[in-house]
């Protein structure tokens, strides 16, 4: 059952929210329509204090792992209020809702939310936040995500949205994706349909 997030502590804090891009990503059923539902459902309110902003273009990509089901992927921007791991908890609700089950890691799945970059507007004090967003490194959150430099299903979308984010005050996410070598990259194509 989907529970609400608790309000943030980054609220009294002087920060009234933050900016969080979250990759969207399935390979079990109708993937686009699930892809599609997810972000209805985000832009609709389903996570209180959370709204979604825009969405990246939709790939479709090769598996990593043994899962030998195609992929589709995507970025949304959310706008949040919530504490970081009162939104995982959120997001792993709507997966839930849409089916998925987590029994091994790398399995299929009919969907799959991740937190990649949390920017908190403002300056909070008493918060770790590097030159592009908070840092976060907890068994259940990593922030910025721990793979992302090295998956072009996430650089591309992302950088759809903000190709200047910089994951780790580094190199901007523009420059991680022209970087990965061929062996590396596992996107087939851009998908026409929107998510919402």
């Amino acid at each position: 059952m989907y529970a609400e997030p608790r309000r943030s502590s980054l609220t009294g804090a002087g920060v009234a929210a933050a900016t969080v891009y979250v990759g969207l990503g399935s390979n079990l059923g109708d993937r686009l329509a699930t892809l599609q539902g997810a972000a209805r459902q985000l832009r609709d309110g389903v996570v209180p204090g959370t709204v979604l902003v825009r969405s990246s273009p939709v790939y479709e990509t090769r598996p990593l792992g043994p899962s030998t089901a195609e992929y589709m992927n995507a970025v949304v921007e959310l706008r949040t209020v919530v504490e970081p791991a009162a939104l995982l908890s959120a997001l792993q609700g709507l997966e839930l809702l849409h089916g998925r089950t987590r029994r091994t890691r790398w399995e299929a799945r009919t969907l799959d939310l991740d937190i990649l970059m949390w920017l908190p507007i403002g300056l909070p004090s008493g918060l770790p936040i590097g030159l592009q967003g908070l840092l976060l490194d907890t068994p259940g959150l990593r922030l910025p995500h721990a793979e992302l430099e090295r998956r072009d299903f996430v650089l591309a979308p992302l950088a759809a949205l903000a190709p200047g984010l910089r994951p780790r005050g580094g190199a901007s996410v523009a420059e991680l994706l022209a970087a990965l070598n061929a062996a590396d990259r596992t996107i087939v194509a851009q998908v026409a349909e929107h998510l919402c």
